[in-house]
């Protein structure tokens, strides 16, 4: 066994079940404060200087924090601060430079108020002026750091006891043994609010919410790390902040109560040995940023001036116990009581639906925060994901773009969310500063935590045994390095992606914290091209050293052979270097398969007949409402359908701007392959006669796709779009707008049936139908505002529409006149469907009235209208008189025998016109009977029953009067054959199996 192996085999650590998860004693006392607060989520680092600077570029962005509330469980301790003495207030009055602190505040409150990119997208409810949650801090030890944490899950957290709670403004009262405290670690995994913690204590300080200190600096230390240049203490804060340059002179004769914050250590190499860094207590001596750091915390520079550290569990113990005061662990939402307060103050926000009524948009809200508050109530695992606040934040920006995006601007997209999520987290760290290699810790995840995603895709499951994450994280571990990589990766990000699983019987299995980040990761482990078989990984090595080395040796035996009598060897050295050219042309062969890939996923028929994805998601965030499935049950298969969007997602130009900076690389030439690669297989599947969810989510996955010349080829080859019976959401109806205008060309069809349209949704999708032939609106509510909608197309210049079928809507008297208006003037319209719409004979009347000026419908339905005789007459007069209408149905009408009788009169050949209205005509049965029945049985679930029996009824009375009427044998034939459909048909009903 190599040593590399029994390294692996010998690494002190515990199993991936037991590390030490934040959740424990989560039912226990909390003080927790609320106020306006920032972005929650790894930001980035303190800002550095005061400069102007993009707003993209602000790692901090607070916001005014203006009107404190104070959320409080049963905690024992107490937040109030001591006031200044009077000393204290008159030695500050009498300091020349206090008006260069109050600017000094000012200049603070400025910068943080800054809100980076992916907050300010998401529309208003998203903005820094919203209310903040305190994630609990628990005061914890350096013991209980180093300590091996014990087996935990889920369940087992919640049972222990809790561990004493802090609020953030008590983290500098004194110790247990009366020390006052000056240095503070205040640690925490990623995506626990470590960064969002020290902003709200930078704002509370410059609005005078923290007495405590006179002054506050904040460094970062990420910017630290970058200088590499000798520099005074003086000259580091002068130099960042400007205003401070009459303060910095006299801070330690002045007696100021300083605090230092230093945020983000694990990115600087601190070294506290004597012969690592020497001693330093003058604030003018030009020393390493390092050593500054080092000797602050030895408190041998400006002892007086209190301290705090935030840093990622692995970086703790790089500063001596014996120089930390106090140890505080940021715990997150342990307690599901502040996930709901999260989320009901986020959703909750002015402005957050868009442009919708103030009724409306309080409703949608409300219920919006019911159902996830139901569903975290269930504890299921999304209850376990939010407690990261981080993830809280993934939620509510999810909800936003599923329900309040009413137009999708290019660079909002479900991946575009995912990706800067994790910008938002991670912004470009490297795992481990102290690692030669510099890893960024992006990069680190995509080759790993990505790969047990992907396994998990292709093999269907979600849970994960201790097994699996060893297979996927240990198996290839060969040097020390490696192995020193994965302790920082388990302590500091393991529980950020992987979560213990909380279904009964799974308990010491893991799951990703949020569903959908394995498909995410599983497919950036794919489009990265980390996927290889070994043969791949040796020629890919092998090539690169065949490379460097053929190229150094050509010359040497070129030089050679000058002299001796040996050409053959430049002849074999340039047959090595072929090697490396053969490899990159087999290597593109990786596109080929990362484009077949995708194709296969994304048409995978087993999937035909699931919910579309955006419903997928929706139920995954705000739960399944019904009875809960029991335990013994047969779970469902699993479903990965968003895997191959998001592979598609990843590939777009903006999503891989941002995973440059996270150091994960996609040239713009694989991207091209890819693409040119998977072109003639997607575009052949999706021409393809699709189930309705499944082409929404091809649709979808080439608005995430962001390709517009790819997606014209796709949309160029859709005729016919039918997605009957998907809910249509604003978000939907965004996509497919978006989506379908990069093309021109006239749809055959557009099946809209039972989508849940209204008028906004028309608005929105008023591009792609005017170029409509055939357009079915059935099912979907749409009343006189739709309606008004409605004639806008119908008489816009360039609209297409043929056939228009609205059927069972509530369009009412006043949408009739809509219409109607829209008759008048339009001039591709031949067939209109008003099937049960509520028309009433003024609705009808008002339809007559300007049919006259139309002079292209060929055929008009006004059946189940609850017409009278006189509307249903006033329009067959009309229809004689027009040039090309020829039909209209009128059937299920309360037309009497008169009125029949007048119908029935009605002659092609003389009159140009036939009425369809009952299945007779005359003494023969009517053409359109089968039609007429095909009509009820397909409309049967949408009208009322009773009152269609009582039309079957009378259809089958007037069946057999018609037949008693003729001798003729064949006629009775016919008659008797539609009498017992007609009955058939009605003992169904009565039956309750139709």
């Amino acid at each position: 066994m190599s040593r590399a192996m029994q390294c692996q085999s010998c690494l002190p650590r515990g199993s991936w079940a037991q590390l030490p998860w934040s959740l424990a004693g989560s039912r226990g006392a909390r003080s927790v404060s609320v106020c306006a607060a920032a972005v929650p989520g790894e930001l980035g680092s303190v800002p550095l200087a005061l400069s102007p600077v993009p707003r993209e570029a602000c790692p901090y962005s607070p916001s005014s924090c203006r009107g404190c509330v104070h959320y409080q469980g049963d905690s024992q301790e107490s937040s109030a601060q001591p006031s200044p003495s009077r000393h204290g207030q008159s030695q500050l009055r009498n300091v020349a430079f206090s008006g260069a602190i109050k600017k000094h505040q000012k200049s603070l409150s400025a910068w943080f108020s800054h809100q980076p990119n992916e907050e300010r997208q998401f529309g208003p409810s998203f903005s820094l002026d919203a209310v903040h949650v305190d994630p609990v801090i628990r005061e914890s030890s350096l013991e209980e750091i180093l300590k091996p944490s014990p087996d935990l899950t889920i369940q087992n957290q919640l049972q222990q006891p809790c561990r004493k709670v802090i609020s953030l403004h008590s983290l500098f009262d004194v110790d247990a043994c009366g020390r006052q405290v000056k240095n503070v670690v205040l640690y925490g995994t990623v995506g626990t609010g470590k960064s969002t913690l020290i902003k709200k204590m930078v704002v509370d300080w410059c609005h005078g919410r923290l007495p405590r200190f006179q002054l506050v600096i904040p460094f970062s230390c990420e910017d630290l790390s970058h200088s590499h240049a000798h520099v005074s203490l003086r000259r580091l804060i002068t130099k960042k902040y400007q205003h401070l340059r009459d303060v910095v002179p006299v801070l330690e004769a002045s007696n100021l109560r300083v605090l230092f914050i230093l945020n983000g250590l694990e990115r600087l190499n601190l070294d506290f040995r004597l012969a690592g860094t020497e001693l330093c207590c003058d604030p003018n001596e030009p020393v390493p940023p390092s050593a500054i750091v080092v000797n602050l915390l030895r408190k041998y520079l400006l002892p007086e001036a209190s301290i705090i550290v935030t840093t990622r569990p692995s970086a703790v113990r790089r500063i001596p116990g014996k120089y930390v005061g106090r140890y505080a662990e940021i715990c997150g939402f342990s307690d599901t009581n502040l996930q709901k307060l999260y989320f009901q103050m986020r959703l909750s926000q002015p402005g957050c639906s868009g442009e919708e009524s103030q009724d409306r948009r309080s409703a949608e809200q409300e219920n919006l925060v019911e159902m996830l508050s139901r569903n975290l109530e269930r504890h299921n695992q999304i209850t376990a994901a939010c407690f990261l606040p981080s993830y809280c934040w993934l939620v509510c920006t999810t909800l936003h773009f599923l329900y309040f995006t009413r137009t999708v601007p290019p660079s909002q997209t479900l991946t575009g969310i995912y990706t800067s999520f994790l910008r938002l987290n991670f912004s470009g760290e490297v795992l481990d500063s102290s690692d030669p290699t510099h890893i960024s810790m992006m990069k680190y995840v995509a080759k790993t935590v990505g790969k047990l995603a992907y396994e998990g895709v292709m093999s269907r499951k979600t849970c994960f045994s201790e097994e699996d994450l060893q297979q996927c994280f240990e198996v290839e571990m060969k040097t020390e390095s490696e192995l020193n990589l994965l302790e920082v990766f388990r302590s500091d990000v393991f529980r950020f992606f992987l979560s213990p699983c909380v279904q009964p019987g799974k308990e010491h299995t893991f799951v990703f914290t949020i569903p959908a980040m394995q498909e995410y990761l599983a497919a950036l482990y794919v489009v990265l091209g980390e996927k290889k078989t070994l043969a791949q990984r040796v020629g890919k090595e092998l090539s690169e050293v065949l490379g460097k080395v053929s190229e150094d040796v050509a010359v040497v035996v070129n030089i050679v052979s000058k002299v001796l009598p040996l050409r053959f060897l430049p002849v074999l050295f340039n047959l090595l270097k072929i090697f490396p050219r053969y490899f990159s042309r087999v290597g593109g062969k990786d596109r080929d398969t990362i484009a077949h890939t995708m194709a296969e996923e994304l048409f995978k028929e087993e999937d035909y007949y699931n919910d579309d994805v955006l419903d997928q998601i929706n139920s995954s965030i705000l739960g399944v409402e019904g009875p809960m499935r029991h335990p013994d049950e047969a779970p469902d298969d699993e479903v990965f359908e968003l895997f191959p969007i998001f592979m598609g997602g990843i590939l777009s130009r903006r999503n891989r701007a941002i995973l440059e900076q996270l150091g994960c690389s996609i040239k713009n030439l694989a991207a091209f392959e890819i693409a040119k690669a998977m072109k003639k297989t997607v575009i052949r599947k999706g021409r393809r006669g699709l189930p309705p969810s499944e082409l929404m989510d091809y649709l979808f996955f080439l608005h995430e796709f962001q390709n517009e010349r790819f997606t014209a080829e796709a949309i160029r080859s859709l005729r016919a779009v039918n997605l009957s019976s998907v809910k249509m959401t604003p978000l939907k109806c965004s996509v497919l707008a978006s989506v379908m205008s990069t093309t021109c060309h006239e749809v055959e069809e557009l099946n809209l049936t039972s989508c849940n349209l209204d008028s906004g949704s028309l608005r929105t999708l008023f591009p792609v139908l005017l170029r409509c032939k055939a357009l079915h609106l059935q099912l979907n509510s749409l009343g006189s505002d739709a309606c008004k909608e409605i004639r806008d197309l119908l008489l816009h210049d360039k609209c297409a529409v043929s056939s228009l079928r609205l059927a069972n809507n509530p369009v009412g008297e006043q949408g009739a006149r809509y219409l109607a208006e829209a008759l008048a003037g339009n001039r591709s319209l031949t067939q209109l469907s008003l099937l049960h719409t509520a028309l009433g004979d003024p609705g009808a009347e008002a339809i007559a009235q300007h049919l006259a000026q139309n002079q292209h419908l060929q055929e008009l339905n006004l059946g189940y209208n609850s017409l009278t005789d006189a509307a249903a007459l006033r329009v067959v007069e009309v229809a004689k008189r027009h040039e090309t209408l020829d039909k209209v149905h009128l059937y299920f009408n309360d037309i009497s025998e008169d009125g029949k009788r007048a119908l029935d009169s009605l002659r092609m050949d003389r009159d140009g016109v036939r009425a369809l209205v009952f299945l007779t005509a005359g003494t023969d049965v009517s053409d359109y009977w089968s039609h007429i029945l095909n009509v009820v049985q397909r409309n049967l679930p949408f009208w009322d029953r009773e009152r269609v029996r009582q039309h079957l009824a009378l259809l089958l009375q007037d069946l057999e009067s018609s037949r008693s009427q003729t001798a003729n044998p064949w006629r009775k034939a016919k008659f008797l054959r539609v009498e017992s459909e007609v009955k058939k048909m009605l003992g169904k009903l009565q039956d309750g199996s139709l």
